[in-house]
């Protein structure tokens, strides 16, 4: 009797203990799925098939060899061009076809030049390590006013609404272009990778191309989920020697023709291209 009276009470305490897992695991899924913002037991969405393009030269001018291209943009026929390196970092204005400065004006011994990019009449510069930013009159290239922000400064576009800018991470930060402050971030992933170094940044219909350093490649990132979408493998375009630092650095894109201006840091050449769109592999 007694036996059966323990055993009864053993099999009690079992049953309320597995009743009390049960719970504990439903309070423990339900807590995920409002913390994740995703249902108890969901999968992650796969990561969309990324685009391999191709492209082909159409035209090549002339680039000051001297330059240390961090930024470039262009605008009706000329082509606007910030440079690095302490005391040589500069803005110019170039005519495209001949490659000759136009306009120039040197930043202070102390400031490294990065990206820039206009919106509107301005244009808006950013120097490496300083945290600091130039806000130039575009056709002048008067100093306006300077901006700080809290990281490094990389590269810089502008997407209509707002100014994207790179630090070196994997994160893109968006800018009021009024008011210079931050309104939001995105980190850039590719295939559920993080993707560091992004550089100079160009932003074309909807998506930012963007340069990873020290590479010769380009990947193209939808701004608004932070997906690389599409990859370009630039290294054909100007062989150098493997442990030369003067890579890739400089996106540019000329609406007229839906074609890209690129080029490097002291390179002799400034390349446009067509790209062709080549299918994921899972699709061919």
């Amino acid at each position: 009797m007694q036996r059966w009276v323990c055993k009864e009470r053993r099999e009690s305490t079992r049953r309320l203990g597995a009743a009390l897992s049960t719970i504990l695991v439903a309070c423990g899924l339900a807590w995920l799925s409002l913390t994740t913002g995703s249902p108890a037991g969901a999968q992650e969405p796969p990561a969309p098939a990324v685009i391999h393009y191709q492209y082909r030269v159409v035209a090549s001018y002339p680039h000051d060899r001297r330059a240390f291209t961090q930024g470039l943009v262009y605008e009706n026929g000329v082509l606007y061009e910030s440079t690095g390196l302490y005391g040589q970092s500069a803005l110019i204005r170039r005519d495209l076809q001949t490659g000759k400065a136009l306009k120039t004006t040197r930043l202070a011994r102390q400031h490294f030049g990065e990206g820039i990019t206009i919106f509107g009449d301005k244009i808006i510069q950013l120097t490496w390590r300083n945290k600091i930013g130039f806000v130039y009159k575009k056709d002048t290239f008067t100093l306006l006013k300077e901006f700080e922000y809290p990281t490094e400064g990389w590269g810089i576009t502008y997407d209509g609404k707002r100014l994207i800018y790179s630090d070196g991470t994997a994160t893109l930060r968006f800018l009021d272009p009024n008011t210079l402050t931050e309104t939001g971030r995105v980190e850039v992933r590719d295939q559920g990778r993080p993707v560091r170094d992004l550089n100079e940044l160009e932003y074309i219909n909807g998506m930012v191309f963007a340069n990873v350093w020290p590479t010769d490649r380009v990947v193209v990132i939808d701004p608004k989920a932070g997906q690389v979408t599409g990859r370009l493998d630039m290294s054909a375009l100007y062989p150098r020697p493997e442990d030369s630092e003067d890579v890739l650095n400089g996106i540019a894109w000329i609406p007229e023709t839906g074609h890209l201006l690129l080029t490097g840091k002291l390179w002799p050449r400034i390349y446009e291209i067509e790209i062709v769109e080549q299918l994921p592999r899972s699709q061919r």
